[in-house]
C-alpha cells in the first residue's frame, strides 16, 4: 500500500538522500515478477489522449534505451532509476523484469459507477488482464470515489485469489485531495507549507499519477504476493519505494522534496528523462546495497 508520506551496475551513479535509520528489506522467499510482465491498462473514466500518453511513455521509460518504442531518453533516465529494483531481483537469483505493454481499455461510462469500493478494483482488474503473471494497472479519473482513496492510501496494489496475476491501483488526485496525493505539484494539505513544483508535464493531477504508479510498481515487483522483499507486517509492509517517503531528490526532509532539476523553457521541476522527450518526477527507492534511499539525481 503507498501512504501519503508516502541503476546500471558499474555506471550506475545513485545519490544517498539521507542517512537512513538501520533498516533492510528482507527477503521473505516469495515469487517476484520477473523476466517478461506483460502491463495492462484500464482507463476508469474519462482521460485525454495527452494524459493517457504520460503515462504509457513513463512505462516505455523504464525499459533500456534500446527497446524503447519513440526517441529514447536522455540522462538521467527513467531506465536508470529503474535499475535499483534489478538489483533486488539479481540478489534473489532472479531474471531482469523487462515491461511489455499489452492492452489497453477505456471505460468512459463508468460501468461499476463513481464510488467504488476496493474488492471492484480485482474485479475491473480480471476484467482486462486475467492470464498468470501479468499486471493490470486500474487508473481511475478526477470523478471517481474510490475507498480509502484520500482517507488511508493514494493507491494500492494486490493480487488475485489464486495469486498468478496482480494489479496496481492509483487515482486522479486533482480534485479530491491533491495536497495529499499530488505532493510536491500541489500545496501540502497539512505540515510545512512549502511551495509547490512545478509540475513535470504540465498536468497537477497525472504527473502525481505517475509518482504513485512508480512507487507501486517498484513495490509490486519486488513484493507482488506479501513474500517478497519488505519490512514489517506482511499486510502493512515497508516497500522499496515506501520505505523512502517523500524523497525525491539530495538534501530532501519532511515538507521538502529535495534538489530538482528545473526545465528552463516552463519551470517545471524533475529528476528524470524518459522516451519521447518526456520529463517525471520519480521516488526515491530504498538500495538494498547501501540500505540507504537513493534517486539518480
Amino acid at each position: 500500500m503507498l501512504s501519503f508520506i508516502n541503476m546500471c551496475y558499474g555506471a550506475r551513479k545513485l545519490t544517498s538522500l539521507y542517512q537512513a535509520p538501520p533498516m533492510a528489506l528482507t527477503y521473505h522467499n516469495g515469487a517476484l515478477l520477473e523476466g517478461d510482465l506483460h502491463v495492462s491498462i484500464l482507463w476508469y473514466g474519462k482521460f485525454l489522449p495527452a494524459q493517457k500518453s504520460i503515462v504509457v511513455d513513463f512505462l516505455l521509460s523504464l525499459n533500456p534505451p534500446d527497446q524503447q518504442n519513440g526517441v529514447p531518453s536522455k540522462t538521467p533516465a527513467v531506465s536508470l532509476w529503474w535499475q535499483t529494483i534489478e538489483i533486488y531481483m539479481k540478489k534473489a537469483g532472479k531474471k531482469e523484469t523487462q515491461l511489455v505493454l499489452s492492452d489497453q481499455v477505456t471505460d468512459e461510462n463508468y460501468s461499476m459507477g463513481k464510488t467504488l469500493r476496493k474488492p471492484q478494483i480485482d474485479e475491473l482488474a480480471q476484467r482486462v488482464n486475467s492470464k498468470p503473471g501479468g499486471l493490470t494497472l486500474v487508473l481511475s479519473a478526477e470523478d471517481v470515489a474510490v475507498e480509502g482513496f484520500c482517507n488511508s492510501n493514494c493507491g494500492f496494489h494486490g493480487s488475485d485469489s489464486k495469486e498468478e496475476s496482480v494489479f496496481i491501483w492509483v487515482g486522479n488526485s486533482v480534485t479530491q485531495c491533491p495536497g495529499k496525493c499530488a505532493w510536491p505539484f500541489h500545496q501540502p494539505i497539512y505540515g510545512p507549507q512549502t511551495t509547490p513544483v512545478g509540475a513535470p508535464n504540465g498536468d497537477v493531477g497525472v504527473d502525481g499519477m505517475v509518482v504513485n504508479i512508480a512507487s507501486l510498481l517498484a513495490g509490486t515487483v519486488t513484493n507482488p504476493f506479501k513474500s517478497g522483499y519488505f519490512q514489517g507486517s506482511a499486510d502493512a509492509p515497508l516497500e522499496a519505494a515506501s520505505a523512502c517517503p517523500g524523497a525525491y531528490g539530495k538534501g530532501a526532509y519532511p515538507g521538502y522534496a529535495g534538489e530538482l532539476l528545473v526545465d528552463s523553457n516552463t519551470g517545471a521541476s524533475y529528476n528524470a528523462q524518459g522516451a519521447n522527450g518526456r520529463k517525471y518526477l520519480l521516488p526515491a527507492l530504498f538500495d538494498p546495497y547501501t540500505s540507504q534511499c537513493s534517486t539518480i539525481l
